[in-house]
């Protein structure tokens, strides 16, 4: 349930989120999705499974996590002990959405002799149905150590389950979701703007549909794609994810050009995503003063969420540097 919502007229949400900080020894975690003002004041700003783990190392009591759901669901699974709110409950996703508990276990069932390799944007309910959890910068170091024989189903992205079959030479079973924030841009316009802006490169969710990663320079999760176009020679750069991460381009290069990657409308407003876009500075304040709502995870879902979880730490930590494991970003 979300917390009740009511007239903050005159209030300094900064301020009041800053004294509330303080009294609830809290650590706020903002996903590089969330709007420039949320990000500027947070704790930590990052990809989903990094920021979870470096909220799981600090002394915070409570948890208040500015992203989606499934991701404040991961935040309790590494922290059963700390209070984990998130500014608004109905803040979700359209690839949780698509992969409904019930359904992925008869799925599984009726391929007995597959492994289910999961991205880790689904609910904590799918994550206990699976065998390993895999992120955008994981998952190939994961299928590497996995034999080629070896049967699997994907899910719940088709877009990132097929990046990986053509990389990998796989042909993985892919469950038939998407989000719908990559899925709307349009190659016709991503190739009117590259011509406008030839010496451009093009860096690209792997989220994104094939017909929009073929056209990209760099593939990789949103803090590679940060790490790419901070790294880049060129000085104007396309992004090819939701836009809200240019706002860490621009503070960091501010003498660089970034341009959204535009949608079918030929602008980036329908790349914004929705269910990021519910968290507010007036919701957070709330939050954190009321305390609700929050995230609850039953012990049995949580400690089955946590093995694939844990199996996927131990098969790519320490050899993976693409961001979202909390390590150096070297590249894809």
């Amino acid at each position: 349930m979300n917390a009740p919502t009511q007239s903050l007229a005159g209030l300094d949400l900064r301020a009041e989120i800053e004294r509330l900080r303080k009294e609830r020894n809290a650590v706020i975690l903002a996903h590089y999705y969330q709007t420039p003002d949320i990000q500027d004041l947070a704790d930590f700003v990052g990809d989903s499974l990094d920021l979870s783990r470096k909220a799981a190392d600090t002394n915070a009591d409570v948890i208040a996590f500015c992203g989606v759901r499934f991701m404040a669901e991961v935040a309790k699974i590494l922290s059963p002990e700390k209070t984990v709110i998130l500014p608004d409950m109905d803040a979700g996703c359209s690839l949780e959405d698509s992969c409904p508990p019930e359904q992925f276990a008869k799925f599984r069932a009726a391929h007995p002799d597959h492994i289910a390799l999961t991205y880790i944007n689904c609910s904590a309910a799918v994550k206990a149905h699976s065998d390993i959890i895999v992120t955008s910068s994981s998952a190939e170091k994961i299928l590497s150590q996995l034999p080629m024989d070896q049967k699997i189903i994907f899910a719940p992205d088709k877009n990132l389950g097929a990046y990986f079959n053509r990389k990998t030479g796989r042909d993985m079973l892919l469950w038939p979701g998407a989000c719908i924030v990559h899925e709307a841009f349009s190659e016709t316009e991503l190739l009117k703007l590259k011509a406008q802006y030839p010496d451009a490169p093009v860096a690209a969710h792997p989220e994104c549909p094939a017909y929009i990663l073929d056209h990209a320079d760099q593939v990789g999760s949103t803090r590679a794609i940060l790490e790419f176009a901070l790294a880049s020679p060129a000085e104007t750069i396309i992004v090819a994810t939701e836009p809200h991460i240019i706002h860490q381009m621009e503070k960091a290069a501010p003498h660089k050009t970034f341009i959204g990657a535009p949608g079918a409308d030929g602008n980036c407003n329908c790349n914004m995503c929705p269910y990021m876009a519910l968290n507010t500075m007036e919701k957070l304040y709330i939050a954190l003063r009321d305390m609700e709502p929050r995230i609850e995870l039953d012990e049995g879902t949580r400690l089955a969420a946590k093995k694939p979880l844990d199996r996927m730490l131990a098969m790519a930590s320490g050899s993976v540097g693409l961001g979202d494991l909390g390590l150096r970003v070297t590249g894809d």
